[in-house]
């Protein structure tokens, strides 16, 4: 099934700040590895390469939040990936979105490093990212 370049801009305008536009979303989609999980309520896009993915993007709209959805997507997409071979996968979240981490957390993700700055924002300093990684493959001797 193609995905809607402009439904997940629709979404992304009404769950995230500063969201990305369709010709964004269009050209991400366009690119090899990469590949969205969608329902009525959100998506996230993932990247793969090699045996590593990367949480691209998660975006939940707002009055949809905080009844599992966020969670249902991940699972979806930590599902894909084992399916696909990936042993490993890995994001970034700002510092000051806790409910993003609690999230990112309660599928086994880890802190794994700090990127200072990474997140701009209009209304105030730039914001600290956390990178999270959850290790998929088998577990070392």
């Amino acid at each position: 099934m193609r995905v809607d370049p402009a439904h997940l801009a629709a979404i992304h305008d009404r769950a995230i700040s500063p969201a990305w536009t369709e010709q964004a979303f269009r050209d991400l989609l366009d690119q090899p590895g990469v590949w969205a999980e969608v329902d009525t309520d959100g998506f996230i896009l993932m990247r793969q390469a090699g045996d590593e993915a990367e949480v691209l993007t998660l975006a939940v709209l707002p009055d949809a939040r905080r009844r599992g959805r966020g969670l249902a997507l991940m699972q979806t997409a930590l599902a894909a990936c084992r399916a696909r071979g990936v042993q490993q996968v890995f994001l970034e979240v700002a510092a000051d979105n806790e409910a993003a981490q609690a999230l990112y957390h309660a599928v086994g993700m880890i802190e794994t490093g700090h990127r200072r700055g990474y997140y701009a924002r209009g209304d105030g300093p730039a914001v600290d990212a956390l990178i999270l990684t959850l290790n998929l493959g088998p577990a070392l001797p």
